[in-house]
């Protein structure tokens, strides 16, 4: 894995040419009073460096003649390390991470200049860590204030997500291998999940029985479990998962897991007892058309638009069909009269992060286009609130139909010739 972390770096290196690019380690995390979160390093510094510490340094220095990659780090301290985990420390940060030069953090201030000098521009975030924040823009203007004397040293600071969004929009053989074993996880918490719902359940069992299979894998939660039964559907990021399934209800569950830093992220509808209802059977069947439908539109060349556009397409179609929407379809679309029952878009961006690094499109008229290795989620859906409004000129909402809430999301990888269903393990169809 560490020729992979020197390829990444190399590739920036190519792309950065004179330039220095910094990235900070990820800030540790306080539950309450001094009980910290189990951390979780900042994803682009791990994408470039694998190093998984907090109080971190990159910098990558490509113009330096020895030192083209160097990390500052924290140094190894016994007394600490017994109360809060094992370091690598500075000689670690070398022979185990390929550093070229490392030294402590605290000596940044002191190291750091000698690497900015004979860079024309500083390539670093301005993130949430303020403190860091300043340091950057401190050595940034000293250096400014010489450069009248010596023709060298950054004459601007500019942010590498550009750069460093499109690297890891296309993912390698290593990635996928992840991706996938995140999904495999995943797959076997879903498919339990559905095998021990039952009305008097509590919607914290089944996120237990998940999570469990996450961990019993080696895997963490890529983020709060979704188990949302009847009306608690139609709220599209819910988390209490604190009441009790009944019959006849829906059981809407949003759940991925991370596995080595990589995620999925997998959303299934179902019915807490035998079967659906007749009006959530007919809003799953939209949403379902939906998806496959826009699962269909994921292929190189086609636009990270087109997708969205055909679920919405279908979706507006079903609710008119259904009597819920009323008029002429394209011109709901154009007026967003669906967006009182589908309010989100259609996937995102799935890697090192959830919601992971990407463009999706370039001004106001030019899309992103889909690419082998690019890996997305589709999940349209239909969700009708217990108290939905009708907008104006369309139809009263009866209340048979409020408190559906419907979403099915899978996990797709663009291949050369069309598309991957990663989490085509988990049924769809009741």
């Amino acid at each position: 894995m560490q020729s992979e972390y020197r390829q990444r770096r190399e590739q920036l290196m190519s792309k950065i040419g004179n330039g220095v690019a910094i990235f900070r380690s990820a800030p540790t995390a306080v539950m309450h009073n001094d009980v910290e979160y189990n951390y979780r390093q900042d994803s682009n510094f791990f994408y470039l460096t694998g190093f998984n510490e907090a109080n971190a340094v990159a910098v990558i220095a490509p113009q330096h003649p020895e030192h083209k990659f160097v990390l500052f780090v924290q140094p190894k301290d016994r007394d600490k390390e017994i109360w809060s985990g094992y370091r690598v420390g500075v000689e670690g940060a070398k022979e185990e991470f390929g550093a070229d030069a490392a030294y402590p953090i605290a000596e940044l201030d002191e190291q750091l200049p000698q690497y900015l000098e004979q860079g024309d521009r500083i390539y670093y975030h301005m993130g949430r860590d303020r403190a860091f924040n300043e340091t950057i823009i401190k050595h940034w203007q000293k250096s400014l204030s010489t450069y009248h004397k010596r023709g060298t040293g950054p004459i601007a600071i500019e942010d590498p997500a550009p750069i460093t969004y499109g690297m890891r929009l296309i993912k390698s053989a290593t990635e996928l291998e992840l991706i996938r074993k995140a999904v495999e996880i995943s797959v076997k918490a879903h498919n339990l999940a559905r095998e021990i719902t039952a009305p008097g359940r509590y919607e914290y069992e089944i996120q237990a029985e998940i999570e469990h299979i996450f961990q019993l894998q080696g895997g963490v939660p890529a983020y709060p479990s979704i188990v949302a039964s009847g009306y608690n559907a139609c709220i599209l990021h819910y988390v209490e998962n604190n009441c009790q399934m009944q019959d006849e209800e829906l059981l809407l569950i949003d759940a991925g897991c991370s596995y080595g830093y990589y995620n999925a992220d997998i959303t299934r509808t179902f019915p807490v007892g035998d079967n659906f209802t007749p009006e959530q059977r007919a809003i799953y069947d939209i949403v379902l058309e939906a998806q496959l439908q826009a699962i269909a539109q994921v292929k190189p060349g086609n636009t990270f638009k087109q997708f969205h556009d055909t679920a919405v397409k279908v979706i507006t179609t079903g609710l008119v069909d259904l009597g819920l929407l009323s008029g002429e379809v394209d011109k709901l679309i154009e007026e967003e009269k669906y967006k009182a029952f589908y309010m989100h878009g259609t996937g995102h961006w799935l890697g090192l992060d959830v919601h992971d690094a990407g463009m999706y499109r370039f001004g106001e008229e030019t899309w992103q286009t889909f690419q082998p290795g690019q890996v997305i989620t589709v999940e349209p859906g239909i969700y009708i609130t217990p108290d939905i409004k009708a907008a104006e000129e369309q139809p009263e909402i009866d209340n048979m139909w409020r408190g559906i809430g419907i979403r099915i999301e899978d996990d797709v990888l663009v291949t050369e010739n069309g598309n991957e269903v990663l989490t085509a393990g988990v049924p769809k169809l009741p």
